[in-house]
């Protein structure tokens, strides 16, 4: 009797189910980014119908409303507090998933990894090239180069559940990861590009209640009256260096430990902490944030179509529409045609594609970059802000028709995969050997 013939190294699948466990939690992220990127939605809205009606100089006076002591470099408009101070929420939340993903996730596995990290990579470096091609030879206009680079995880999701897409758990977990490693290298992009001067003593001062906080967590001592003043003071002292401070927050987030001190399988601090302050993110933080950051008066049909035929809207809507799609379905393309890695048997390319779209809905982290690139309340700013809406708008509509043609199919494939028929509470999907991971 012949023997078997070994097999060879098995090839690893694109998108492929994550663990149970894992895609549970990343149901239940989904669902709370979902209701944010709701509120999201009503908060921009509600900015741009109040900055173009008739009352819309009360919108801007608020929005430039000054308060906060001057001694302490915090005398800030309330648009400036929503940008550097609630968005610090956001990028704590951001560093705590993040953090978690590469640590104790299915993220861990370097396999894993590749994809989103390589799709992230692609889905920023494409859409910065076509800014610039869309600007060169204009000066100024260059330092937007990274504005449609983000993906908004909050509206795109918002979007995915509105649409009511039935995708498969490993493509949705995607999005998530991908939003993740995207605000990673945001921050960075922040942190490194858009500091117009910095002051290292203050730098360094802020360094010791990001210790401090640091010390705390990994004692597991997380009692609000003394995390709170720290990461306060870390915020402003960050911010006096010239920083942008939601760096800030995204340093806090990675002192905090994800495994519990015993080793025992659970929910770790940094779990915990992101269970607690993700409804304060995705529920006041980011919407108000929204709200300041997405009023642009566009002055009718006449000064729409000025915004839209500047280089800078144009650069942006080109970036987040073909920049994020080429970008993203190519570096995944590239990584199945050039390594053993092959896409997963329920998906096809077209998915993939409607994915990629999905990724050009840039946001907040988009209207960030705007401000700190060109100033706040700026013609450029201006611009900028009706490139990022209308490149997300019709980005989403592109990603809608091609999702919402695959809907049927992936309906029927969820109700398979919700199937328990040993009523053991873990669907019989995740029980097949060729889908463990």
């Amino acid at each position: 009797m012949t023997s078997p013939t070994p097999a060879g190294p098995q090839r690893s699948r694109l998108f492929a189910r994550g663990s149970f466990l894992e895609s549970s939690r990343t149901a239940g992220i989904l669902r709370a980014e979902t209701t944010g990127g709701i509120l999201l939605l009503v908060a921009a809205a509600v900015a741009l119908v109040w900055a173009n009606s008739p009352v819309r100089d009360s919108y801007f006076t608020l929005r430039d409303t000054v308060i906060g002591p001057h001694a302490l470099h915090l005398d800030l408009s309330l648009g400036g507090w929503a940008s550097d101070g609630l968005l610090a929420v956001f990028f704590f939340v951001a560093g705590l998933e993040l953090k978690r993903e590469f640590v104790a996730g299915d993220l861990r596995d370097p396999r894993r990894a590749a994809l989103p990290v390589v799709a992230a990579v692609g889905g920023m470096t494409t859409p910065a090239l076509i800014y610039v091609l869309w600007n060169l030879g204009t000066g100024g206009e260059l330092v937007g180069w990274a504005i449609p680079t983000a993906t908004d995880i909050a509206f795109a999701v918002a979007i995915l559940a509105v649409i009511s897409t039935h995708l498969p758990t490993g493509l949705r977990t995607f999005l998530l990861t991908l939003a993740v490693v995207d605000d990673l290298l945001a921050i960075t992009i922040i942190a490194i590009f858009y500091t117009d001067h910095l002051s290292p003593a203050y730098l360094a001062l802020g360094l010791v209640p990001i210790a401090a906080f640091g010390v705390l967590a990994q004692r597991r001592i997380y009692r609000a009256w003394l995390l709170l003043p720290l990461a306060l003071l870390a915020w402003g002292l960050v911010h006096a260096s010239g920083v942008h401070a939601t760096v800030a927050g995204v340093l806090l987030a990675f002192t905090v430990p994800v495994r519990r001190a015993d080793g025992s399988a659970g929910r770790g601090l940094a779990e915990h902490l992101e269970h607690l302050v993700r409804p304060i993110s995705a529920g006041f933080a980011v919407p108000v944030f929204a709200f300041f950051a997405a009023g642009v008066y566009v002055g009718g049909g006449s000064g729409l179509a000025d915004a839209l035929t500047d280089r800078i809207a144009l650069g942006i809507v080109c970036g987040l529409v073909v920049g994020k799609t080429v970008g993203i379905a190519g570096s995944t393309w590239l990584l199945a045609r050039f390594t053993r890695a092959t896409l997963d048997d329920e998906l096809s390319w077209v998915d993939v594609i409607g994915m990629s779209m999905l990724a050009g809905v840039g946001f907040t982290v988009s209207l960030l970059i705007g401000e700190l690139a060109f100033g706040t309340g700026t013609t450029a700013d201006d611009h900028a802000k009706v490139g990022v809406l209308v490149g997300s708008l019709v980005a989403t509509a592109l990603a809608s028709v091609v999702l919402r043609s695959r809907n049927r199919v992936y309906r029927q494939l969820c109700e398979l995969e919700e199937r328990d028929a040993d009523g053991d509470g873990v669907p019989d999907v995740y029980q097949h050997d060729d889908n463990t991971n």
